[in-house]
């Protein structure tokens, strides 16, 4: 009889449901929060939400606006492009890194997560979008087995994932082109550069719906 996994101490579980919810975008650009309502929203005590706030805070996710509230950075168009830079300096490499510790198993996994985010795209579910995106790129980064540029790249999309969540609330999932094919066949073959390119294709269609909107009016 197999073990059950050990439960998850509160500190370490309210930060994951805090981070989900900034990185799919439950908490917008700019939306102020107050501690307490935190405390409600996730059902735990204050020292847990007060301690996922702090690392949050040190990762630059959320930042403080007095009277114990918080809220999601809202960047300016300057900001934007300081993060899209980061991001394409950063993911094609990890991608490229990935290349050489993929195999089948790996490939498989990334096709089903592939799947789930187009049967969300056909569905118009912007959270399923979001979630199994991320899910593609963080396994991926992971296999590039470099702490250093992963820990970059999560940071990263902290940042970027709420702005991206308001975009497609506004146009939906519709005309979103699947780049992920295309790093999947270069990923079959083993051919690195490829893999880069198509994951910095991927990222680049993001950071430019965001700058539109940004051109538009601040989000």
């Amino acid at each position: 009889m197999s073990e059950k996994p050990a439960k998850l101490p509160d500190h370490q579980r309210v930060y994951r449901a805090l981070r989900e919810m900034i990185l799919f975008g439950e908490l917008a650009p700019g939306q102020p929060v107050t501690i307490q309502g935190l405390v409600g929203v996730l059902d735990v005590g204050m020292t847990p939400v007060r301690e996922a706030i702090r690392r949050l805070t040190s990762e630059g996710a959320l930042i403080f606006k007095g009277n114990r509230r918080v809220s999601v950075p809202q960047p300016d168009m300057a900001q934007w492009n300081e993060i899209a830079f980061a991001r394409l300096s950063v993911e094609p490499e990890l991608a490229r890194l990935a290349t050489k510790n993929i195999g089948v198993p790996e490939i498989a996994r990334l096709i089903e997560y592939d799947e789930q985010l187009n049967t969300a795209i056909d569905r118009g579910d912007v959270r399923g979008y979001l979630e199994n995106n991320y899910r593609f790129h963080a396994y991926l980064y992971d296999l590039a087995e470099s702490e250093v540029l992963s820990s970059i790249a999560n940071m990263l999309w902290l940042r970027a994932g709420p702005s991206l969540r308001v975009v497609l609330g506004r146009y939906g999932t519709a005309n979103l082109p699947d780049k992920h094919v295309e790093a999947i066949d270069a990923l079959k073959s083993g051919d690195a550069d490829r893999v880069a390119a198509a994951v910095r294709g991927d990222i680049e269609q993001g950071i430019a719906q965001v700058r539109e909107t940004l051109l538009a009016d601040k989000i």
